[in-house]
């Protein structure tokens, strides 16, 4: 094989060690570029207005092609000081014949050529690459993160829009919404009893079994079963109440809650039986003390003389009373005996749904009912049917099987299930409790907040990607340059190797794409 055929392979890696063993360079070139880049500073200074030298020295870095390039085009710009020599009159010129001499020297371009290109191949190019590539992911994961937070959102946004729906507000004016609310109580509590009576059956068995009287098992479930949900007072003395003044409202909203102004100094007690609302000043009005008996006493001994005495002459002047005149000519009216006509006041004017305290109690009682369902069913399906606990089973419970048995079981559920709505659960606690209303105010105001907060989130990601979308974007024309100036450097560095070798094939292997 001819050995100019034979190529000359070079490993970017080794290529500047390769021109120093082959004592095509200097070692040590450090000093002799720093004089180089001093005169092309210098020479820089006075340049003359021409497109292509604008165009070629918008690189940052000149090498010795570039040089060329400029010595090229000042043939053109400095002809008129060419003299019949062949020399050129003009500094500028002689500036950069300088530099290129210097370059030639010690053939210093070409090691200077070979160190910027290594610097590339290696370091700039993979630098620069690896820049974008980390700005892509980032991109993709802001992308990602802003994508993900449409989930948190989605959940707290039907999270309050749950518990507005179980509150029947809207979520505008929160107090008068609480107010308007808290007056569907009592359709609701009619509505989760409505099929109490189907508990009758379920409720007879419990006594039969447990040998209780009529009266003593679970007095508040037949309670409601007889007569519905009336007052406790109703319910504690056997008879309806003449009038029901029920406690004020211990709904409490704080002045950031509820948005009421902080100068407003009246009291609110609440609707009167009137429907209006009774507003007093805070000032305390004093009425003095009236002592009613005195005041009458008084007022009869001086309008009748009464004698005490014992004589048949005061006797005899004495007024006669008529004892049988009927006592509605004097508007009296008598109550009856016991508690007719009495005023539902306090505690006892919450029906027993309402209150807090038999509220619970009724609600033990249907558990207490459940258990014993439970209990029944599970000795019917489980217990020896030879046993004498099944003996004695059949005959409180002969007619009842385990049909019958589930059957009561589940309406007893589903009487639970009516009673421990979320809607109802909601509204008897907002009733009854001075802090609860300031809670899910509280409550509905983080929701919206985390909301907003998730919303201002997603939109600085979403601002993010677009802002490293833009920088990634802003280096490709960076990458582009430093490839072709790379390329460039690749063809200039094999052609003058190739040159020095009898032309032979010169490859620099750098894997650069």
């Amino acid at each position: 094989m001819n050995e100019a055929d034979i190529p000359i392979d070079i490993h970017t890696l080794k290529l500047q060690d390769w021109l120093v063993s082959r004592r095509i360079v200097p070692k040590n070139i450090q000093q002799a570029l720093k004089d180089i880049r001093a005169k092309i500073s210098d020479a820089l200074q006075d340049m003359p207005s021409h497109d292509q030298l604008i165009q070629l020295l918008k690189g940052a870095n000149i090498n010795y092609f570039h040089c060329k390039q400029i010595v090229e085009i000042l043939k053109h710009t400095e002809k008129d000081s060419k003299s019949i020599f062949g020399h050129y009159g003009s500094q500028r010129m002689k500036d950069w014949l300088e530099i290129l001499r210097l370059y030639e020297k010690d053939n210093i371009y070409l090691a200077e050529a070979a160190q910027v290109y290594v610097r590339n191949v290696n370091y700039e190019v993979p630098s620069i690459r690896r820049q974008m590539s980390k700005w892509e992911q980032q991109h993709e994961e802001c992308l990602k993160r802003s994508q993900d937070l449409n989930k948190p959102e989605s959940a707290f946004l039907a999270e309050h829009t749950t518990l507005l729906q179980h509150l029947g507000v809207k979520g505008e004016n929160l107090k008068e919404e609480f107010i308007e609310a808290l007056k569907t109580l009592p359709t609701l509590y009619a509505e989760s009893i409505k099929n109490i009576k189907t508990l009758e059956e379920a409720l007879n068995l419990y006594g039969q079994t447990t040998g209780q009287t009529k009266q003593q098992c679970l007095p508040i479930l037949r309670h409601l079963m007889e007569f519905g949900n009336t007052t406790v007072y109703q319910y504690c003395h056997k008879e309806p109440p003449l009038s029901v003044e029920e406690p004020p409202l211990k709904l409490s909203l704080s002045e950031t809650q509820s948005g009421r102004s902080a100068a407003d100094n009246e009291i609110d007690y609440g609707d009167d039986n009137g429907g209006t609302s009774s507003t007093i000043s805070a000032e305390i009005i004093d009425f003095g003390e009236l002592n009613l008996e005195t005041e009458t006493d008084l007022a009869v001994s001086e309008a009748v003389d009464i004698d005490w005495g014992g004589s048949e002459s005061a006797a005899a002047n004495a007024v006669e009373i008529n004892f049988d005149i009927p006592i509605e000519e004097y508007g009296i009216v008598v109550e009856g005996a016991g508690m007719d006509g009495g005023i539902a006041k306090g505690d006892q004017a919450y029906t027993l749904l309402d209150s807090p305290t038999y509220s619970e109690r009724f609600t033990d009682e249907l558990y207490e009912l459940e258990s014993f369902l439970k209990m029944r069913l599970y000795e019917l399906r489980h217990l020896d049917a030879s046993s004498n606990i099944m003996f004695s089973l059949l005959d409180n419970i002969s007619t009842h099987d385990e049909e019958s048995i589930c059957k009561m079981l589940t309406n007893v559920e589903n009487i639970l299930t009516a009673i421990s709505c979320e809607q109802t659960r909601h509204l008897f606690q907002l009733k009854h409790s001075a802090k609860y209303g300031d809670l899910l105010a509280s409550k509905l105001k983080q929701m919206l907040k985390a909301v907003e907060k998730i919303r201002h989130t997603r939109e600085t990601l979403k601002q993010r990607a677009q802002e490293l979308k833009q920088e990634r974007a802003a280096l490709n024309p960076i990458l582009n340059d430093i490839m072709n100036q790379t390329k460039q450097l690749q063809q200039h560095i094999e052609e003058d190797i190739s040159k020095r070798y009898k032309c032979r094939t010169v490859n620099l292997l750098s894997g650069l794409n």
